[in-house]
């Protein structure tokens, strides 16, 4: 059981204050009957929360998925470049938060969840969760792209084997399993190319929505979080 109050707060809808005000005014029903008091209890698993006749649903867990622009960083810190801007301000109540980083000129899908358990298995080395990147570069020889394939010894490690697969001599996909700092952009620059745009396409079993525009976002739907979520 959950206080009406937290169930509005915790479903990001309103903050705790603005969900009191909601309730008192009449706003809220559940299960049907309009119910003006806060604190009363109700079971979270079963019961159905409308505001203004609109559904709302609680979840323990808020899985986001972004189309990440340029110019944003992957970060929660107070920033106007925050990728965070991008979100309402109950996001960053509800404990939200990138899940590992890309770039600031890097593009693409970028999971935001509150879910610390999750994030921590999926950017786990040992679990070797896949990220495809579409890429432009200068251009890349056959003999370049075997050597990224094999994996390119970089200052501080060498990168492990990797798929990479070319439209023409400046475009195509890369699949690591990686996700350390600048990666990409390193081992092309190791094998003599150099990156001009990049844009991760998947994520650990998700594919960026082809119908969200940079900047834009959606919640992941039941199968994505199943696809996140089963280990």
């Amino acid at each position: 059981m959950i206080r009406l109050d937290k169930y509005l707060g915790e479903s990001g809808v309103f903050s705790r204050s603005e969900a009191t005000r909601a309730i008192r005014s009449g706003r809220v029903a559940v299960n049907g009957e309009v119910v003006r008091d806060a604190s009363a209890k109700i079971d979270e698993t079963t019961a159905a929360v409308t505001v203004d006749g609109q559904t709302v649903r609680w979840t323990k867990y808020k899985y986001v998925m972004l189309n990440k622009p340029a110019d944003v960083v992957s970060t929660t810190d107070d920033t106007p470049k925050s990728v965070m801007k991008l979100f309402p301000p109950e996001f960053t109540r509800l404990g939200m938060f990138p899940c590992g980083r890309l770039d600031i000129d890097t593009v693409g899908l970028l999971l935001v969840t509150n879910d610390g358990p999750t994030a921590h298995e999926l950017l786990s080395p040992k679990h070797h969760r896949e990220k495809t990147y579409g890429f432009e570069c200068l251009p890349l020889t056959m003999d370049m792209k075997k050597k990224l394939e094999e994996g390119v010894e970089l200052s501080d490690f060498t990168s492990k084997p990797c798929t990479v697969q070319l439209d023409d001599a400046t475009h195509g996909k890369i699949t690591v399993t990686e996700g350390k700092y600048h990666q990409i952009k390193r081992m092309f620059h190791a094998v003599g190319s150099e990156i001009t745009f990049l844009e991760r396409l998947t994520f650990a079993g998700l594919t960026l929505d082809k119908k969200l525009a940079r900047g834009e976002w959606r919640e992941l739907t039941e199968d994505e979080i199943k696809i996140l979520t089963k280990g």
